[in-house]
């Protein structure tokens, strides 16, 4: 039998063109997925509004409708329809009331919309060409809800479109204020063409694109759950859990961001202690604990220390958590405090390690037999 003479120079460049294909199809996918999912969510909230509308006392219950709405379309449809998740698809429509976006209509000059065939209240917009009515995917439509000035959502959604901007460049340019800065430049265009710029972060894999936490809601896949739902999940549980522990733990905020020298960070959670008059911060790991989970919790107490504690309070305390299945584990970064009294101090004042582990573990627990059912 012959042998392929695999050394030939041109095989590499088959591997290549082949492996180029397949992500391209692979990303048309998701792209037609998305904008096919998109569609349906400003449908649906298109008819929740119309509802509301239909009466005053349908509108009167604007938020038991919702309530309701969330169980029985979980019951027949799946995932993906939480509370949260309808009053967005609501606010979608409400932000974007035509199919078309504007931003959509001033990059692509195309003269009509497709808000023409809603007056005939027809099933949806899938009739038309959804990837042209929502050239964006659901997930940048989510994040330019939470921009409340008008002028600023535009901006950034029409520059997203212009650049090819991905979700996290989108997250990373509003979280910046690139909106305010270049409004403030005397340098505009200079401003726009940096902006356009990726940074080394931005970029998704075609593996992220296809398992958008997003996409697999809406497809109802219940094989899988992304590490950012259950990290979202475990952070959510035990900030109310911490909570729930009484009135000495102050919540200060989730995901705070930090700089050091030309790098981001960011603190999952970040509570202050009244009793020990000191920060907490909290650091959630999915997987086991490695000596750079702790060099890392250090170098984050000793910019807290630096930048965020005020005069008068005691130094910060950290906590690591790790979620590994049957390894959960919670530890305290107490090496840098004074003394071993302080330290002491803060062991009987926090919660028991054990105990955290206990709701780490409870709570992935949870999440397993949900993904089951």
């Amino acid at each position: 039998m012959e042998t392929i003479p695999f050394a030939d120079s041109a095989y590499p460049a088959l591997v290549a063109e082949l492996d180029k294909l397949v992500a391209d199809a692979r990303r048309a996918s998701a792209r037609t997925v998305n904008a096919v999912m998109t569609a349906t969510y400003w449908e649906i909230g298109r008819r929740i509004v119309d509802f509301e509308q239909g009466g005053e006392k349908r509108a009167s219950y604007g938020e038991e409708l919702i309530k309701r709405l969330s169980a029985d379309l979980t019951t027949r449809c799946g995932r993906g329809y939480s509370r949260r998740n309808l009053e967005q698809m609501r606010q979608f429509f409400l932000s974007w009331p035509k199919a078309q976006t504007l931003s959509a209509q001033s990059a692509r000059q195309i003269p009509q919309t497709a808000s023409a065939h809603l007056d005939a209240r027809d099933d949806l917009v899938l009739s038309e060409d959804p990837e042209r009515s929502f050239p964006l995917p659901w997930s940048h439509y989510v994040r330019l809800l939470a921009v409340k000035n008008l002028a600023a959502r535009q901006f950034y959604e029409t520059e997203a479109l212009r650049g090819g901007w991905s979700f996290r460049q989108l997250d990373r340019q509003i979280g910046s204020m690139f909106y305010e800065r270049t409004a403030l430049s005397k340098n505009k265009a200079a401003m726009l063409l940096r902006g356009a710029k990726a940074a080394p972060g931005d970029r998704q894999s075609v593996d992220e694109e296809v398992k958008d936490p997003y996409l697999l809601e809406f497809l109802n896949l219940k094989d899988e759950y992304s590490e950012q739902d259950l990290e979202n999940a475990l952070l959510r549980h035990l900030e109310s859990f911490l909570l729930e522990l009484g009135p000495d733990f102050a919540f200060v905020g989730r995901q705070r961001r930090l700089r050091i020298g030309d790098t981001w960070f960011r603190v999952d959670l970040l509570f202050f202690h009244r009793r020990l008059r000191c920060l907490v911060i909290i650091d959630l790991k999915i997987g086991k604990f490695t000596h750079a989970d702790a060099g890392q919790m250090h170098t984050y107490l000793n910019y807290a220390q630096k930048h965020w504690t005020n005069e008068g309070e005691n130094p910060p305390v950290g906590l690591i958590l790790c979620s590994e299945p049957d390894d959960a584990l919670a530890q305290y970064a107490l090496d840098g405090l004074p003394n071993k009294i302080m330290a002491r101090e803060y062991k009987l004042a926090l919660p028991a390690e054990k105990q955290l582990a206990a709701e780490i573990e409870k709570t992935r627990q949870m999440l397993e037999a949900r993904r089951k059912s």
